[in-house]
C-alpha cells in the first residue's frame, strides 16, 4: 500500500519535534488557489513562538530534500494549531475534556450540520459526546468532518 505524504512527512519530522519538546499535531499536503502547502502543526505547554517554527523548519527542509517525497513545488508553512485547534487524536480528545467545541458534520443531523457544546469524550474510539444544554449528543466519529476547540471572546 502506497503511504500517503501526510503518513511519510509524518515519520520525517516526528523525531524532531519530539527531540525539541514539541507535540506534533497535524501535517496536512493540500492544494488550495493553485499552490500546494505542506503545514505541519506544532505544539506545547505555554505555546508556539515564531523561534519555535523556524526551529522545526531549518530542521527538517534538508530532510525534505534527500527524501523527497514530494515531486511538485509547494510551500512549507510550521505553525501553531491555533486557539481552535482541531481534535484529531484520541489523546486530543482525553486532554480537551470538559472544555467547549465545535462539531461539524458531513450531513445534516436533525437539520442541523453545525453544534457547539461542552466536550464530554471520544468512547470506544468511534463516539464522541458532547453536553448542550443539559443534553447529551453523540456523534459516530465518521460523520463528523471536524472538531475543534471554540473560541469564546
Amino acid at each position: 500500500m502506497r503511504q500517503s505524504i501526510e503518513e511519510i512527512v509524518t515519520k520525517l519530522v516526528l523525531p524532531f519535534t519530539e527531540r525539541e519538546g514539541f507535540e506534533l499535531v497535524d501535517v496536512e499536503y493540500v492544494l488550495e488557489a493553485g499552490h500546494r502547502y505542506l503545514r505541519i502543526y506544532i505544539d506545547k505547554e505555554g505555546g508556539i513562538s515564531l523561534k519555535d517554527c523556524q526551529t522545526i523548519s531549518n530542521a527538517i527542509t534538508e530532510k525534505l530534500d534527500d527524501i523527497d517525497p514530494i515531486k511538485e513545488n509547494y510551500f512549507l508553512e510550521v505553525s501553531s494549531p491555533g486557539l481552535d485547534r482541531p481534535l484529531k487524536k484520541d489523546s486530543d480528545f482525553e486532554r480537551y475534556k470538559g472544555k467547549d467545541v465545535e462539531v461539524k458534520l458531513y450531513k445534516p443531523l436533525n437539520g442541523q450540520k453545525q453544534f457547539e457544546g461542552n466536550l464530554i469524550g471520544l468512547f470506544d474510539g468511534d463516539i464522541i459526546k458532547i453536553s448542550v444544554d443539559d443534553n447529551v449528543l453523540e456523534f459516530n466519529k465518521k460523520e463528523v468532518a471536524l472538531v475543534r476547540l471554540s473560541v469564546k471572546i
